[in-house]
C-alpha cells in the first residue's frame, strides 16, 4: 500500500512528509528544506508532500492512505486531565484549554483536510489515521529499527498532553507502561534553560548540551526547579515553561524566577561562568531522571531483551544516549535519526502502514530527500555563473584539498532526512590540522566557536578510535581513545567525546570513497563533518542552495556532484 504521512502547522515547527509503499520508505523530507526558512514555523508541508509523490513516480490519486501525527480523540480526553493539574497553579491555562479544546480540534481537523485538498489527495475519511503524537515517535523506532521486540522510551516537550511514554514493543504492537504529561516535561524544562542561556528553544538545545562539559554540575543547585523519584517527575510552573505574567520578558519563554536566581540571561557566543555551570547542571538531571525512570518502567523488558529504542526531540541529545548505550542493562540500542517533530510524519506513515497489514522494512539509512543529476547541477552552476570544472575523479580531487587543509562543500547523492549532514549535504575538513574547526565556525557556518564538529570514520576503523563498530547517524556520543584524542583533535569535544557517524561502502559509496582516499593519502580515516549551511538556515537541499552558501561563505571549494566549483 502507498502510505502518506505528514505533520502540519499546528506543531509551529519542523513539518514534514514521509512516503511508504509495500512497508520501504521511498522518501522523506523536512518542508524547511525546499522553502528556505529554519523549521518551517506555521508552514505547511506541501513542498515535501510534492516532492515524495515525485519521487515515488506516484500521483495523488495513487495514494491509499494518510497518517498524520496526533490524535483527536486523545487531546479531547487528556484536557481533563491536563486541567485538574494544573486548575491551582496555572488556572489561566487550565481554562484555556477546556473552552478551546473544540476549536483546536476543528481547526486541526480542518488543516489536515486542507493539505488533502490542496495536494489533490481524496480518500474516505476512514483511510486518514490521526496516530497519537507519542506512538508516532514510538513506532518511528521501534518498527523502524528491525528489532521484533524492545522496550520504547519515548520524551519530548508534549505530544497532545504527553511529554513522556515508556512502551513495550512485541510482534509490531505497541503496548504502553506509563506516560507522564503536562504540565511536567523534560523537554519543556530543557527548552526553559536553553532560552535561559542564550539560545532559541526548538532549536538551541544541542547547544546548551554541548555547552554543558565546559561546566561543573556541582556549583550549581537546581532544587525547585525540578523534582523527582523512580516513578515520576514534577517541574515548578514558577521556573519551567511559565506563564506570561511569569515571564522575565513577554517575548520570551525565560521564568523571572530564573533569572532572581542565577541573575541575568546570557547574552553573546562566548562561554561564561555562571552559565556553563548551570548548562552542566541542566545536562547531569536531565539525565538522571530519564534514568532513573527507565530503570524503573522498562527493567522488566531489558532484562529479557536487552533492547531499547529511543525517539522523540530529547533523543537527539548524544551525552544522554551515551550513558544509555553503556547503561548494564542495555545490549542493543536505537535512536530514531529524525527523533524530533519531523520524524513523527514518517512514525505515523509507518503506524498506519503496519496497521494495514504492510510488513515494515527496516530503516537502513536516511538518504530520501531529493537528489539531481550532474546535468541539473551544471545548469544551476552555468545559471549561477561560478568558475567550475569537471572532475574524472571527484573524490580523489577534494581528499586532496582536505589533506591540504581546505574547507570543502560536500553535495551529493539525496538529501538527508533528519537534522544531521551524514555526507551528501555536508562541510568537510581535515581533523588532524588545529585550527580548522575554527576556520569552520568563523569563516563558514558563522557560530559560537567553541561548538564541537564531528567526525566520520570508516567503520572498519570505528571501534580502534571511539570503541564501538557502528554508529551510523550520529546519534550517539563516544568516548575517543586516548591513541586518537592528539591524532585528530579537531572534532574531540573538551570532555573527551565526539559525536561520530561510521561509514561504510554499502550506505554511502561516494563518500566511502572519499573518506578512502583521505585515509590513503594520511593514514587518518577521519573527516570533520558538519551540516551544509550557515548559522539560522537550514541544510542545503538543492544545487542553487549550496552555490548560494558557497558564495556567502568561506568555502574553499564545493564538490557537488562531479563538480568542482573554484573561487574565480
Amino acid at each position: 500500500m502507498k502510505i502518506l504521512g505528514f505533520g502540519n502547522p499546528f506543531f509551529l515547527h519542523d513539518p514534514a512528509a514521509a512516503l511508504l509503499i509495500d512497508g520501504k520508505i521511498i522518501a522523506a523530507a523536512e518542508e524547511e528544506r525546499f522553502i528556505r526558512k529554519k523549521h518551517a514555523v506555521g508552514k505547511a508541508p506541501l513542498r515535501s508532500i510534492e516532492f515524495c509523490l515525485k519521487e515515488a513516480g506516484i500521483s495523488a490519486k495513487d495514494i491509499d492512505a494518510v497518517a498524520f501525527p496526533w490524535s483527536l480523540k486523545v487531546f479531547d480526553r487528556k484536557k481533563w486531565i491536563y486541567a485538574m493539574k494544573t486548575i491551582f497553579s496555572e488556572p489561566s491555562r487550565a481554562y484555556k484549554v477546556l473552552t478551546k479544546a473544540s476549536k483546536s480540534n476543528k481547526n486541526i481537523k480542518g488543516m489536515v483536510s486542507g493539505v488533502l485538498k490542496d495536494i489533490g489527495i481524496d480518500i474516505p475519511a476512514e483511510k486518514v489515521f490521526f496516530v497519537e503524537h507519542h506512538i508516532a515517535h514510538a513506532a518511528s523506532a521501534y518498527l523502524l529499527s528491525g528489532y521484533d521486540e524492545a522496550a520504547i522510551m519515548t520524551i519530548d516537550g508534549n505530544g497532545e498532553f504527553t511529554s513522556t511514554l515508556f512502551s513495550l514493543g512485541k510482534n509490531g504492537e505497541i503496548v504502553k507502561i506509563r506516560e507522564i504529561d503536562l504540565p511536567d516535561s523534560l523537554g519543556r524544562f530543557y527548552s526553559t534553560m536553553t532560552a535561559y542561556l542564550g539560545f532559541d528553544p526548538n532549536d538551541g538545545e544541542y547547544k546548551l548540551m554541548g555547552m554543558a562539559p565546559y561546566g561543573d554540575a556541582s556549583k550549581v543547585d537546581m532544587t525547585g526547579i525540578i523534582s523527582y523519584d523512580d516513578r515520576t517527575f514534577k517541574t515548578n510552573p514558577d521556573y519551567v515553561w511559565p506563564i506570561r505574567s511569569r515571564r522575565y520578558r513577554p517575548d520570551s519563554m525565560i521564568p523571572k524566577k530564573l533569572v532572581e536566581r542565577f541573575g541575568p540571561p546570557r547574552e553573546g557566543d562566548d562561554l561564561q561562568e555562571p552559565y556553563t555551570h548551570i548548562a552542566a547542571a541542566t545536562q547531569r538531571i536531565f539525565e538522571d531522571i530519564v534514568i532513573r525512570l527507565m530503570e524503573n518502567y522498562l527493567r522488566p523488558s531489558l532484562e529479557k531483551t536487552g533492547t531499547l529504542v529511543f525517539a522523540g526531540g530529547c533523543a537527539l541529545n548524544v551525552s544522554l544516549n551515551r550513558k544509555l548505550m553503556n547503561h548494564p542493562l542495555v545490549r542493543n540500542f536505537f535512536v530514531q535519526p529524525a527523533s524530533h517533530d519531523a520524524g513523527t510524519s514518517l512514525g505515523a506513515a509507518v503506524y498506519a502502514a503496519n496497521k494495514l497489514g504492510d510488513r515494515i522494512a527496516p530503516m537502513k539509512d536516511v538518504y530520501l530527500g531529493p537528489s539531481f543529476t550532474n546535468d541539473e547541477i551544471e545548469a544551476a552552476l552555468k545559471r549561477r555563473g561560478v568558475a567550475y570544472k569537471r572532475s574524472a575523479h571527484i573524490e580523489d580531487d577534494a581528499a586532496q584539498y582536505l589533506v591540504d587543509g581546505k574547507v570543502i562543500g560536500w553535495f551529493q547523492g539525496r538529501m538527508e532526512f533528519g537534522p544531521r549532514a551524514l555526507g551528501n549535504r555536508s562541510i568537510l575538513g581535515n581533523p588532524t590540522i588545529r585550527g580548522t574547526s575554527d576556520k569552520i565556525n568563523e569563516m563558514v557556518k558563522f557560530r559560537e566557536k567553541w561548538r564541537p564538529f564531528c567526525p566520520s570514520i570508516l567503520e572498519e576503523y570505528a571501534e580502534s578510535i571511539i570503541g564501538i563498530k557502528r554508529a551510523p547517524f550520529m546519534t550517539l556520543s563516544c568516548e575517543v581513545k586516548e591513541a586518537w584524542k592528539e591524532r585528530i583533535p579537531e572534532v574531540v569535544h573538551v570532555d573527551g567525546s565526539a559525536r561520530p557517524q561510521t561509514v561504510n561502502k554499502e550506505d554511502n559509496p561516494r563518500f566511502y570513497a572519499l573518506l578512502k582516499k583521505f585515509h590513503d593519502k594520511t593514514g587518518i580515516p577521519v573527516l570533520i563533518n558538519t551540516s551544509l549551511n550557515r548559522r539560522g538556515e537550514p541544510m542545503v537541499s538543492s544545487p542553487d542552495d549550496a552555490v548560494e552558501m558557497y558564495l556567502g561563505s568561506g568555502l574553499d571549494y564545493l564538490a557537488i556532484g562531479d563538480f568542482l566549483v573554484t573561487r574565480k
